[in-house]
């Protein structure tokens, strides 16, 4: 065999048997980094310098740290250069490393993230962030790191940036200078975590700052431009965290906690230590917080600073240690704000869903590190929900308090938690585990049954069944049942609203717009009031009903609608222009300008939302113009996979269409 290939061989070999050893070898303690940005439009960073200290466990020749893709210089260990490797996956360094010894690391390093650290706004109009996404194992591909969440370390970073931006990280600020046009921003943590929690957010933001009841810094970031938007995105922030450190019954274990929207984010949000990034989305008036609202997405993040972050799942297979746990506490954390029957309302959705799951077949036990999303989170909540009925308030909440004590800063496996939960409960929970957690199947009968028989609620909204169009139905929307139970009859009878069912609540009439497509003349007025509903989904699905039902008023309706925007993706905007197109004998507005604005809003300097949006309807109007196939054709390269996704689903459509 060429010695070429032996060398390959061997390096593949020692760097998994590096992967299967370090945790048992190695210690790292600290880390304190700078990262230099001269300007937001680079998607590289300069040469950083990088500190770590660690200590010797057993041992060992080599230590190493992942590090992808970079370049390094000025390798020093214990101020001596040191031999070392860099294979594009890791920075390996070789020396005589002593068992119980210290050691202290330094070099210099730049990096070209192609994950984990994504430049916006910087090839367009948009506007110019930097912001972080670790996602489990990618923060190496930004700063050198450990991929693996079983070792802690504290992160203290320092940022280089231009002037004109603020930069929000870990932990909290202690120093703030400038030097020939860049700021440093110097940000301290006191405790150690896990890498994919380290983050930062470069931006122009303003921000309002409030504190916890007991004492902690809270922190909530926007664009200068939204400072009416501030309390409607935020609202019941405060609330909730007081809430959660009362709950939990242990006290916030971070020094503060600040929350940012960036621009396109991955996914909702993400519960960065001490630092929530969450998608922009979410920033909203007070008109849309009735229909989508960061509410739920707000508490699910913050319950991560304890499920997750404090305490964090060893691996893949106990991950709903963290997901299981966030969505419960976020939905107790929203039956403090919006009632009981919100909260058993969304416990069975997650029944429903998961009984949905088993019978396509995709059901996994709760502790398959393959298991989907809704396993993770919605079958982990129920659990702890059951867990919660079958010993008692009491034990369950003095064994959450006494497990996080017990394992602070530590990684942990599902018998962790239960083995706590048992020594209070005083019996075994195997029978339990095997049951609700270890069964591939999910016992929704026996879920539903629970909830039955803890809510009035529940059983009043299982008793409305109008698919065989009972009588009783119609009674059902004249007398006092739940909004839920009358939005069931809606959307399973439409034909059974009358006059008088206008005269219910926004969710109610929300429910009509939706499902009561087909407008009887007699409703016809009342139907017409939805479009001055404070709910942007009304007015559109209204607006779209109205227009085909009626194509003689379509000018009526679309005055009436003609200020009124909708979501950050402009929802009700974009079917306006559409219908407007649509409409020939209305001709109040010029609709070359329109059609250009539709066209205008697949660009790059829109949020994803927005684009697939006008992407969506111009392929509907058979109006995909040069313009928009060429925007479509550089949105395949977005960092965002949603909109990826899309474009090359798209692409292909309009390709053998063309055909």
């Amino acid at each position: 065999m060429p010695m070429k290939n032996l060398v390959v061989i061997f390096c593949a070999f020692f760097t998994s048997f590096l992967v299967a050893q370090q945790t048992d070898y190695v210690d790292f303690e600290r880390v304190e980094a700078m990262l230099v940005f001269n300007q937001l439009k680079a998607d590289t960073t300069q040469f950083n310098s990088y500190n770590i200290k660690f200590k010797i466990v057993k041992a060992t020749d080599s230590i190493y740290l992942d590090a992808v893709d970079m370049t390094f210089k000025d390798v020093v260990l214990d101020r001596s250069e040191v031999k070392f490797l860099n294979d594009g996956k890791k920075l390996i360094i070789f020396g005589d490393f002593k068992k119980g010894e210290d050691y202290d690391l330094s070099f210099l390093f730049a990096a070209s993230p192609k994950k984990a650290m994504y430049f916006v706004g910087r090839q367009n109009e948009g506007r110019n962030q930097i912001w972080t996404q670790g996602q489990g194992k990618y923060t190496s591909n930004w700063l050198p790191s450990i991929d693996d969440v079983n070792d802690k370390i504290e992160f203290d970073l320092k940022f280089k940036v231009p002037k004109d931006y603020q930069v929000v990280s870990n932990g909290v600020l202690t120093s703030k200078s400038e030097n020939e046009g860049l700021v440093l921003w110097e940000y301290d943590m006191q405790k150690t975590m896990s890498s994919y929690l380290v983050a930062v957010t470069i931006g122009e933001y303003a921000v309002k700052s409030k504190t916890s009841k007991s004492g902690i810094p809270l922190e909530y970031y926007y664009y200068p431009e939204d400072s009416l938007k501030v309390e409607p995105t935020y609202r019941y922030s405060k609330e909730m965290f007081d809430y959660l450190e009362d709950e939990i019954g242990f006290a916030y274990p971070w020094q503060n906690y600040k929350q940012v929207p960036v621009h396109d984010f991955l996914y909702s949000g993400m519960e960065n230590t001490s630092l929530t990034i969450f998608s922009d989305a979410f920033v909203i008036d007070s008109i849309a917080f009735n229909d989508k609202n960061y509410v739920n997405v707000n508490a699910h993040e913050l319950a991560h600073q304890w499920f997750g972050d404090l305490v964090t799942a060893k691996s893949g297979e106990h991950h709903w240690l963290q997901e299981g746990f966030a969505t419960y506490y976020a939905l107790l954390a929203e039956r403090k704000i919006f009632g009981d029957d919100y909260f058993y309302f969304k416990l069975l959705e997650s029944v429903l869903d998961l009984s949905r799951q088993d019978l396509t077949g995709n059901g996994t036990s709760l502790l398959d590190p393959k298991a989907s999303s809704l396993t993770f989170y919605q079958r982990g909540a129920l659990v702890l929900h059951v867990l919660k009925d079958k010993v008692g308030d009491r034990v369950f909440k003095q064994a959450v308090k006494n497990y996080l004590e017990k394992h602070q800063f530590e990684t942990v496996e599902t018998s962790d938690f239960i083995s706590e939960v048992e020594r209070l409960y005083g019996r075994s929970l195997t029978s339990f585990v095997n049951f609700w957690i270890v069964n591939k199947a999910f016992p929704y009968e026996e879920a539903f049954e629970i909830l039955k028989r803890q809510s009035v609620f529940i059983n009043e909204y299982a008793m409305v069944d109008c698919e065989a169009k009972s009588s009783k139905c119609a009674e059902y929307l004249k007398y006092y049942v739940s909004d839920e139970a009358k939005i069931k009859v809606i959307s399973q009878v439409p034909e059974l609203v009358t006059s008088d069912t206008f005269k219910n609540s926004l969710k109610v009439r929300q429910a009509i717009a939706m499902h009561l497509t087909k407008i009887p003349e007699h409703l016809k007025e009342d139907y017409e009031s939805l479009l001055k509903d404070k709910s942007y989904i009304t007015i559109e699905k209204a607006l779209y009903n109205l227009w085909d039902n009626y194509p003689e008023e379509r000018p009526k309706y679309l005055s009436k609608t003609r200020e009124v925007i909708g979501f950050s993706d402009k929802n009700v905007r974009l079917l306006w222009i559409v219908l407007n197109l649509n409409t020939p004998f209305y001709d109040t507005d010029n609709k070359y300008e329109l059609f250009n604005e539709l066209v205008g809003y697949t660009s790059e300097k829109h949020n994803v939302d927005l684009r697939i949006s006008a992407f969506h309807y111009l392929d509907l109007m058979k109006s995909c113009n040069e313009e928009c196939q060429s925007n479509l054709e550089k949105a395949k390269t977005h960092h965002n996979w949603r909109m990826v996704k899309f474009a090359k689903e798209l692409s292909k459509k309009l390709e053998k269409n063309k055909n």
